[in-house]
């Protein structure tokens, strides 16, 4: 008999908090938002000042050239970008498996005190050099946040309302951006670029006094049944070993590595493709960058419940999680019609912009559903060493797109915005290929019912 997933309780093992705290997974679910919602805030600082770079000597802007022919100013910016996205990457290799080992309270906490000191340097630099440092460094912090967070949900929240929950606080990535541009421009109108990195960063300082404070350990619930029961998916002592040869950590790697560079590059081009394509500066882009983030948190939000949804009626984990992706990789496919948005609507970035909000908020739909994976996959145990991996996967395939867009971006958008559209589609294919019964245990023989 296959292995049947349910919320029914056994013995040492229950499937929702404790009833003495049951409401308390949602304030660490508030908690999660607040750490997303900063994390975003310090990564996106960079690109909400890059018009004011243009002024900074050492960036390279070429005064009496016009905005789409800048070869020094975007390669210099695209490779601080990468520099971020490389040590992101290597960081999250390391960041799951140290917070597995020292749990998410302790393994939380490091990350954002590195995350958050390294975010207030970047006020400090004075070179390009400096900038790719400082990146470096706030990559490095910034890698422990979705591995933390994603374990606190395996801790906290049953399997049906798993995804409802990594929807709500990941959609702190959309919050940042209805706070961080009205905030960056209001600092740096009164102090100057440099002080927009001093004003985030000290926002994860006040987070981390709070996580400290809260009884993280003594609240959260005890493992599930189905954590129990997938806890033979992971044999003997070497757990990278394991996890390597497992075909779920390739399918969450690949569907993370071929659409995390999308969202990357909403990210992080977002008001340069406004300022170059419609001469808008950051306080007058202001409302279509907060629509494009308010329309992600509802796709964040209506994503995550949607294999919920799904899984109430009856469907299976398998079926609920991949129609929910099903439905999001085909929202995703109308951005390949962003380019021509300039040629019928010159004087007017709103078809752009509601496009690129309908991609983002795909986008968000699709990552609430598929962090929820590792956990469907694998136990607690491994959830954040398997989501570091994936995040690494995702933070090269981000490098890789980052680099096609320096290069494309301003003389072949077509090519850019056609592989943002196509990728979802592509890694919903090869993750079902490689997991064709997501939410059973994968490779190991299957556990029969008692």
């Amino acid at each position: 008999m296959s292995l049947a997933f349910n919320d029914s309780e056994e013995q040492g093992f229950t499937s929702e908090s404790p009833s003495t705290h049951a409401n308390m997974r949602w304030f660490v679910c508030f908690l999660l938002f607040l750490a997303t919602t900063i994390n975003y805030m310090d990564r996106s600082v960079f690109s909400l000042v890059e018009p004011l770079l243009h002024s900074v000597s050492f960036m390279g802007w070429n005064l009496t050239a016009d905005v789409h022919h800048q070869p020094l100013f975007d390669n210099n910016y695209g490779n601080i970008v990468i520099c971020f996205q490389i040590a992101y990457g290597v960081g999250l290799l390391i960041a799951g498996r140290i917070i597995d080992k020292l749990g998410t309270k302790v393994g939380y906490a490091l990350a954002i005190g590195i995350w958050a000191l390294s975010s207030m340097g970047h006020s400090v630099v004075t070179s390009v050099l400096g900038f790719c440092i400082a990146r470096v460094f706030l990559g490095l912090g910034e890698s422990g946040n979705f591995p933390a967070a994603i374990k606190a949900t395996s801790e906290w929240f049953p399997a049906h309302e798993r995804a409802k929950a990594v929807g709500i606080f990941n959609s702190g990535s959309n919050a940042s951006s209805l706070i961080a541009p009205a905030l960056v421009a209001f600092v740096t109108a009164k102090y100057g670029w440099r002080a927009a990195f001093i004003t985030t960063g000290s926002m994860g300082l006040i987070w981390l006094v709070l996580w400290l404070v809260f009884p993280y350990n003594r609240l959260r619930r005890g493992s599930t049944t189905t954590q129990r029961r997938l806890e033979p998916v992971i044999q003997g002592d070497h757990l990278l070993g394991s996890l390597l040869r497992n075909r779920g950590t390739y399918a969450f790697a690949v569907g993370k590595g071929l659409t995390d560079g999308v969202w990357w590059f909403y990210l992080f081009y977002l008001p340069q493709f406004l300022n170059r394509n419609y001469g808008l500066t950051l306080k007058q882009a202001y409302w279509e960058i907060v629509a494009v983030y308010v329309i992600s948190s509802v796709g964040s939000i209506g994503g995550g419940l949607v294999s919920g949804a799904f899984m109430h009626r009856g469907f299976t984990v398998n079926r609920s999680r991949k129609m929910a992706m099903l439905i999001m990789a085909i929202c995703v496919l109308p951005v390949v019609f962003v380019p021509h948005m300039g040629t019928l609507f010159p004087a007017n970035p709103w078809p752009a912009t509601l496009l690129i909000a309908l991609g983002a908020a795909a986008h968000q739909g699709w990552s609430a559903t598929i962090f929820s994976t590792p956990a469907d996959m694998f136990p607690s145990t491994a959830v954040s060493t398997v989501v570091g991996i994936g995040g690494a996967s995702g933070a090269a395939g981000g490098a890789a797109f980052t680099w096609v867009v320096k290069h494309n971006l301003s003389l072949h958008p077509l090519l850019v915005f056609a592989m943002a559209a196509g990728a979802y589609s592509v890694a919903l294919l090869i993750i079902h290929l490689l997991v064709p019964r997501l939410g059973a245990p994968v490779d190991p023989e299957p556990i029969t019912a008692a």
